[in-house]
């Protein structure tokens, strides 16, 4: 006989097939329950902890409750109280308690009572387990990754989808891996290359490009935070552009992740340290700052460090640190102490506090150009350096600066559950670096691996990409991701260890990645969020993506790489609106010239008032570590990307272009199409364009004064002799298609 147990792990709801005799198993099946339903008040925290019962621990959950029973027997569920309670009609005595507004569904139920029939076993939680290399699951696939995903599809009842058509293929790469979509001579070569191995070719090309570098980049800058300005009240001007520009090149020149992750750390601490080195370390102070006047030293020196913690917590080890900062946490085995014996690490600096300040860069910081551009202009970058003396650290109460407890002096060391810190390591931040980047931390790898999937797939194997605790989801493909996080840290044939750019890849030339993204029925039926891959999914284009591509079909983009930030088109009086008459942000001065076309990476950051169009389309602020864009739809964007400036100056311009070809307007329609979109345009669609262009333009010919000002959008010149009614009509064609589905969406 066989039953189906919907498993809730994160929110995601999968079946899994089991049979009677099989017990659920712990990690997969049964913490998650207790972590979301019990954990609050049964769990890790002791000043939390109701009727001194905890359900994390075997030895807590046997112990003999007040009723003289134990709370859960092993082997024995009606032996059981905690299961009694589970059960109870009274609402004094039934757990989940009503005033948690918590239940448990039967299915929860009936998983509990076969775990505790089976004996209750406990696991440590799997993320703390060091991850080893699991064996291929037997099969025909060339790459591992198939190998896996195709074995628990089959295990489902369920099979791949077919391969993407080249169109397609291309434009999703080609976007995924540059951040731009394909040039119509890039399409037509992948056409008409037939030979063997004509997709891997275009995958290195693109891997080779500077373009992938400004990709890869874009992501990182979210999760470190990094802006131009310093937010706060005042919002004041900083230089932090070299250090954008040092992450672009790593990813150019594959810099081993482990090194990339130690220099952004303690570059300053390395031996011999270089210039480019210590620059790196700006990553630690990408925070915000406040140089108001009246502010409290101590206070805001407690706040900077207290945000490298949370960010090396959730960038390198995918934990909610910021939840032990008051107390221990709630749900995860951190204790207020580890959340300070971290802070240690970063509390023993030269930096110093300011007020009544408008300096771009408070010291300690490096005069350095772009690492792009070694012989351009220099600025001043605020970076790490470390002080003579390491500054005593103890627990604050209740997290509050002037309360330090004195009676809980903490040590520099990695959260307790985790292991100590390497024997020979500095007790420093390079020590800390070290700890991170070594087997002895089972987190990095993983969590570094989770991302760049979540990067190519939308949603990670782990769903919560910034919570590997026990709140967080259960990996849908655990030995999977234990396979990525062996094969990016150790590296395998000729791949050397850390190689982002093996690791990325290995994704993408995947036959799991090259399948169509076409729903089927079947398989929604059972996988409704496509969780185990049966097809590709589908997302829509991230902010600088959908600026970006309007730029490059219009052939208005600027490929200059690197250098100091730039000022697009934006709404007037935003900055104005958004400012305190202190700032020096106050006053928004557009760029001229070919700045206005550089790629939405380059654009200048304030954190008080991001980028309005990028903040349209879902860009964070980035206030604090963000690890994945939450897509939203909204009639905003759809105003936007009509009528944002740099998107009108774009369709003018490309149907400028158009208009220049000779062919008729037929022919002309189908390259238009094709340059936006990437792909060949259906008949049925062609024809509807050409009947909105006819339209378009008897209008725009019995109204030439509506062409003149529609034609005023942007700066960049066009041919004075195209008839400007023609070129208006075609320009609103040319918008049509850049806000096609088709044209916002990475199929």
């Amino acid at each position: 006989m066989k039953f189906r147990i919907l498993i809730a792990a994160g929110g995601a709801l999968l079946g899994i097939e089991a049979t009677k005799a099989e017990a659920p198993q712990f990690n997969r099946d049964v913490r998650p329950i207790l972590s979301d339903k019990c954990f609050y008040c049964h769990g890790f925290d002791p000043n939390h902890r109701k009727a001194d019962f905890r359900l994390d621990t075997p030895e807590g959950a046997q112990c003999l409750t007040d009723s003289k029973k134990a709370g859960i027997k092993p082997g024995s569920a009606v032996d059981s109280e905690a299961w009694r309670r589970i059960l109870s009609d009274d609402p004094e005595e039934v757990m989940p308690p009503p005033e948690s507004h918590k239940t448990l569904s039967a299915a929860e139920k009936e998983v509990l009572r076969q775990w505790i029939d089976a004996g209750a076993p406990y696991e440590k939680h799997w993320s703390f387990v060091p991850p080893q290399r699991p064996a291929v699951p037997p099969s025909g696939e060339a790459n591992p990754i198939d190998a896996f995903l195709a074995a628990r599809l089959k295990r489902e009842g369920l099979e791949r989808s077919p391969e993407a058509g080249k169109e397609t293929l291309l434009r999703r790469v080609t976007l995924d891996l540059t951040g731009l979509p394909p040039s119509v001579e890039e399409m037509d070569a992948f056409i008409a290359d037939r030979a063997a191995g004509a997709y891997e070719r275009v995958v290195d090309r693109l891997l080779d490009s500077p373009r992938y570098g400004e990709k890869m980049a874009s992501q990182w800058l979210d999760l470190a935070r990094y802006g131009d300005t310093n937010g706060y009240l005042h919002d004041i001007l900083r230089t932090g552009w070299p250090w954008r520009d040092w992450v672009i090149r790593a990813f150019n020149e594959d810099m081993p992740f482990d090194r990339f992750v130690i220099e952004q750390i303690a570059g300053d601490l390395l031996p011999n340290a270089t210039p480019e080195q210590v620059l790196a370390t700006a990553f630690c102070r990408n925070h915000l700052i406040t140089a108001e006047g009246g502010t409290i030293a101590e206070e805001y020196l407690n706040e900077y460090a207290a945000d490298r913690v949370q960010t090396v917590g959730t960038a390198f080890m995918g934990l909610t640190m910021n939840c032990c900062r008051c107390h221990d946490h709630k749900f995860d085995p951190l204790k207020q102490d580890d959340f300070y014996s971290l802070k240690a690490y970063f509390n023993s600096t030269t930096e110093k506090h300011v007020e009544n300040n408008s300096s771009a860069a408070y010291a300690p910081f490096i005069e350095i150009a772009s690492p792009l551009v070694p012989q351009g202009p220099k600025a001043q970058v605020m970076v790490m350096q470390e002080a003579a003396a390491a500054v005593p650290a103890f627990v604050l109460t209740r997290g509050q600066y002037d309360q330090p407890d004195k009676s809980r002096p903490v040590t520099r060391r990695p959260p307790e559950v985790l292991g100590a810190p390497l024997p020979d390591a500095p007790a420093n931040r390079l020590g800390l670096a070290q700890w991170l980047v070594s087997e002895r931390n089972p987190l990095l790898a993983r969590v570094t691996v989770n991302r760049l999937w979540q990067q190519f797939f939308s949603t990670g194997i782990v769903k919560s990409a910034d919570d590997f605790g026990l709140q967080g989801e259960y990996p849908v493909h655990p030995e999977l991701l234990d396979w990525l996080a062996i094969e990016f840290r150790e590296g395998s044939g000729d791949a050397k260890p850390w190689s982002t750019r093996h690791l990325v890849r290995q994704i993408v030339t995947s036959a799991s990645y090259r399948q169509s993204s076409r729903l089927r029925p079947e398989v929604t039926a059972k996988d409704p969020d496509n969780r185990l891959l049966a097809f590709f999914p589908r997302r829509r284009l991230a902010a600088e993506e959908v600026r970006d591509q309007a730029l490059f079909a219009a052939g208005l983009m600027s490929g200059e790489l690197g250098g100091a930030p730039v000022f697009p088109y934006q709404p007037p009086g935003l900055w104005e609106e958004r400012s305190n008459g202190g700032s020096n942000t106050k006053v928004y001065v557009q760029s001229k010239g070919q700045a206005l076309y550089r790629r939405s990476l380059y654009t200048f950051w304030k954190r008080t008032s991001p980028p309005p169009f990028m903040t349209i389309f879902d860009a964070p602020e980035r206030t604090s570590c963000s690890v994945r864009r939450q897509a939203t739809n909204t009639p905003l964007q759809a105003l936007a990307a009509f009528n944002d400036e740099q998107i009108l100056e774009c369709s003018r311009q490309l149907a400028a272009t158009i208009l220049s070809d000779p062919r008729p307007s037929p022919e002309r329609l189908a390259l238009l199409y094709r340059r936006v979109t990437g792909r060949s345009g259906a008949a049925q669609d062609l024809k509807t364009l050409e009947e909105g262009l006819n339209l378009l333009v008897e209008r725009f010919r019995s109204t030439p004064a509506d062409a003149a000002e529609l034609l005023k959008q942007g700066a960049a010149p066009v041919d004075p002799a195209l008839n400007p009614s023609e070129l208006a009509a075609w320009m609103l064609v040319a918008s049509t298609v850049f806000n096609l589905d088709q044209t916002l969406v990475r199929d």
